[in-house]
């Protein structure tokens, strides 16, 4: 069976579209579509369904996907670490949101980067839930942070920590707002501080609301900025209100730069997920960093 025309179809497996699969390969199409149908016909069975958006793998496609996916993996592995390559050295290419990877995991690996020679090289990116799930599907990472559970069987998840979430502003606001309480009479005192997020939706704030609120925000944001360190920033500064992880602003908090407006009996909380390729946690460096995170991030939130 010819390797490429595997390659192709675990890519469209994991994407779920030719249209996706094809942008992931840098092939067109119909290039795309012709490898799967030859496929197809090579094995006498269909591996996929086509639906008006995407595609959905057959019994026989999932099956397929299952047991091949791990070994192209393997194959990809090797060929990027290069077989004249005299060091033992490998990279891990992890993914997931700025904050908490920044924050979090990155400095619990780089302990175990270069210990007795079997550490790693490590290569990190940033992204969304769905951006950095999307590619791990596609081979381009080996771990994924993500606060959404991946669906389907070739994506694997832990979970890592749940972080709270704090209403918080610079002290000024919580003088001018005055006591917080829940429900209606809550959502009125925050009704003329401004909002700073990382997105025009609101999530965090939205999220915090509908929590502990049992309201929607009537407000739209101030500030927008895409990364929560910068939302702290802009909150300490007296920017308005933000909501935050409590670890990344637990410092600010206890040095007074800003106040948690509001102390709800149940806090909001976001989990993390530790997320690998079914089948990758036999290569050893991937392993051990996934063994590692998972054994450090409990004292983390």
């Amino acid at each position: 069976m010819d390797l490429a025309l595997l390659r192709t179809f675990v890519t469209v497996h994991r994407a779920g579209s030719f249209t996706r699969a094809a942008a992931l390969l840098g092939l067109s199409q119909p290039a795309v579509t012709s490898q799967i149908r030859t496929l197809e016909r090579q094995l006498g069975r269909p591996l996929f369904l086509r639906q008006a958006r995407g595609v959905t793998p057959t019994s026989i496609g999932d099956e397929l996907a299952h047991k091949a996916a791990p070994h192209l993996d393997a194959l990809v592995e090797i060929t990027e670490s290069g077989l004249d390559d005299e060091s033992s050295l490998r990279t891990l290419h992890l993914a997931g949101p700025p904050e908490f990877t920044a924050e979090r995991a990155l400095p619990a690996l780089t302990e175990l980067t270069g210990e007795d020679g079997q550490g790693f090289a490590l290569r990190a990116s940033f992204g969304t839930a769905e951006e950095v799930l999307d590619g791990l599907s596609a081979g381009h990472h080996d771990l994924a942070i993500a606060t959404a559970r991946p669906r389907g069987g070739l994506l694997t998840a832990a979970p890592l920590c749940d972080e709270e979430h704090v209403l918080v502003a610079a002290p000024r606001w919580a003088e001018e707002a005055g006591p917080v309480q829940p429900g209606a009479k809550g959502v009125a005192a925050l009704r003329n501080v401004p909002v700073i997020e990382v997105h025009e939706s609101l999530p965090f704030v939205f999220r915090y609301w509908a929590s502990v609120f049992d309201s929607r925000p009537a407000v739209a944001g101030a500030v927008i900025v895409p990364d929560l360190r910068a939302v702290l920033a802009c909150a300490a500064a007296g920017a308005g209100l933000a909501v935050l992880p409590r670890y990344l602003c637990a410092d600010a908090l206890a040095r007074g730069e800003v106040v948690a407006l509001h102390e709800p009996a149940v806090p909001p909380l976001r989990t993390y997920f530790l997320v690998v390729r079914t089948g990758t946690l036999a290569m050893p460096h991937i392993a051990r960093a996934h063994e590692w995170l998972l054994r450090t991030a409990p004292r983390w939130c």
